[in-house]
């Protein structure tokens, strides 16, 4: 490659006198420029993915160290509020406070959690087909006497999509549409077949509606287009993190509005055919009734965790049950070690342990004959999805999050119990 210079040159009186030209070789030159660039991109490349790594590395951590203590805060003031005796109407009315904003502080962490998690774009996926009929809850509904109107079973319908997240993204939009209703009002869900395999679901409800402005604010992060000093609570990241859902589901998600009667939030996915007809009917048709054996000695409960006060929140637990008795271990060697010689009913399962962590642990147990048939239950606050999958892979019986649910902790005890199968 080669660069061309001209220029004049005159006399004192201005007269031209002559053109001075000259040539030079300017290959190497545009080499160096090229590969500068290429590593120019390449490092900026780097730091990008570098950057995403350390946030993808970062939310877990913050995820556990968040609900930690929220485990404590719900734990403990579920205990209180089902104490015997009862609270009085005094302390029924603080407790009652303190698992409303502890709720709602770890729904806000969940958000936030999840947005992040989205924009870094390391949220893997699995598109299948799923029933609408299975992913469609009610919530919140009856407490402030709106109507809901589901899809009528004939006309259940399949669509590709994650089932967690498109539960999750149906669960934001039939919670807005009974958040900002008025009361009594109506909520109206349709599932509608489109163009090109297409399946539409709509959530329309009665609401005041939202003006042409608005409603192209409605996808911005943190935006609660003026409900801020309302008597609603949010934070303006639900609909932000489902409209990124659905786009990594290959669907789309938008509204149609008028002020005065109401909005229709509506997503569409891809059409599918129910993939399992013949195994759903197969096993509807086969019945299983299990009976109760008489106890013949309490059941015994192991629980590896290094954490005192979620310790000691199991420990009320289970004091509440005569049927069982609990030991405890605080670290992964512990465990393994009591597990053998004890040989538990069931045993609860801490993930984030010193030395040998909940995992590592459950895999020896299950490669040791005498405790491979003890189901193991995961306890634990690392709480991303990709934590739970990660989890029920490796082999647990069930992945519980913290803050526990003393309910859902209770169903899980009775159902690892169930096919314990060690009296």
């Amino acid at each position: 490659m080669v660069s061309y210079n001209a220029t004049t040159f005159h006399d004192r009186d201005g007269v031209l006198k002559g053109v001075f030209a000259a040539a030079r070789d300017v290959t190497e030159r545009k080499r160096w420029e090229k590969i500068l660039l290429e590593n120019t991109a390449e490092l900026e490349k780097a730091i990008a993915e570098k950057a995403n790594l350390a946030k993808s590395d970062f939310l877990p951590s913050m995820s556990h160290e968040l609900r930690s203590p929220l485990n404590d805060i719900l734990g403990f003031a579920q205990l209180m509020d089902s104490d015997t005796p009862p609270p009085n109407p005094t302390q029924k009315g603080s407790i009652d406070q303190i698992l409303h904003a502890g709720w709602y502080l770890l729904e806000l962490i969940n958000e936030i959690l999840d947005l992040a998690v989205v924009e870094s774009g390391r949220m893997a996926l699995s598109l299948e087909p799923v029933s609408l009929a299975e992913v469609m809850i009610e919530p919140q509904a009856l407490k402030r006497g709106i109507i809901m109107t589901f899809p009528k079973a004939e006309a259940a319908c399949f669509v590709r999509a994650d089932r967690t997240r498109l539960k999750q993204v149906l669960v934001n939009l039939l919670s807005n549409a009974i958040k900002y209703n008025q009361t009594d009002g109506t909520v109206l869900i349709s599932c509608a077949p489109g163009t090109a395999g297409i399946i539409r679901i709509s959530v329309q409800d009665s609401g005041a509606g939202l003006s042409p402005e608005k409603v192209a604010q409605l996808f911005q992060p943190f935006n609660r287009l003026g409900q801020e000093t309302g008597g609603e609570e949010g934070t303006g990241i639900g609909l932000v993190v489902s409209k990124r859902l659905m786009e990594l589901m290959q669907g789309i998600i938008g509204v149609e509005s008028t002020v005065g009667i109401g909005s229709a939030l509506w997503i569409e996915l891809f059409a599918e055919t129910n993939p399992h007809a013949e195994y759903i009917a197969a096993a509807n048709a086969c019945v299983v009734v299990s009976g109760s054996p008489a106890m013949l000695r309490p059941r015994l409960l192991l629980y590896v965790e290094d954490n005192p006060a979620n310790l000691k929140l199991i420990e009320q637990l289970i004091a509440r049950r005569p049927d069982m008795r609990l030991l405890t271990a605080q670290n992964g060697k512990d465990g393994i070690n009591i597990a053998r010689t004890q040989i538990p009913n069931l045993i609860l399962m801490d993930i984030n342990l010193p030395g040998i962590n909940g995992i590592d642990a459950m895999k020896v147990l299950r490669l040791d004959p005498k405790t491979a048939h003890i189901p193991i239950v995961a306890v634990s606050a690392n709480a991303m999805a990709r934590d739970v999958e990660k989890g029920l892979e490796a082999g647990f019986f069930r992945y519980l999050t913290k803050p526990i649910k003393v309910n859902a902790f209770i169903e899980t005890l009775t159902a690892a119990l169930e096919i314990s199968g060690h009296e």
